[in-house]
């Protein structure tokens, strides 16, 4: 394939939109002392308290790992809290705190406002129809 059919290819301009997106997060999120990845733990955790290490990794597309590194330093920033033993198995559940809402709702404004920029060109029936896609590509290549 010769170079300049990569902009004809659906995932280099998935990968395009990704990398930009996650450029302009970044720069957001900068004003609030927080990274992508904290930012996207932090609304996990609003929308389903109680989360595990492995679930947040899996529903932040991050390893095991990185996702420690994470909640680490969003524990030694107050916004997290998890307890020091599993009351039942060994997952220990997570939750925010009432620093780390507050946290999130300010940034959540700014994330939003990126939100808005991307689909900005769309219409409300375009964006639907796009959101379907998407779903339907990343189903279409489990992993």
């Amino acid at each position: 394939m010769k170079q300049e059919d990569l902009g004809r290819l659906v995932g280099y301009q998935l990968k395009r939109v990704q990398a930009a997106l996650r450029s302009a997060m970044d720069a957001t999120l900068r004003e609030h002392d927080l990274t992508t990845p904290q930012y996207v733990c932090l609304e996990l955790l609003d929308q389903r308290p109680g989360l595990s290490n492995a679930e947040l990794a899996r529903d932040a597309f991050v390893t095991r790992q990185s996702m420690n590194v994470v909640l680490r330093n969003l524990q030694g920033a107050g916004l997290v809290t998890r307890p020091a033993t599993a009351s039942q198995g060994r997952a220990l559940p997570l939750r925010l705190t009432e620093q780390g809402t507050a946290r999130l709702k300010a940034a959540r404004a700014g994330v939003l406002a990126i939100e808005r920029r991307l689909t900005a060109r769309l219409d409300v029936r375009e964006t639907e129809v796009l959101l379907a896609q998407l779903s339907d590509m990343a189903e279409s290549l489990p992993g």
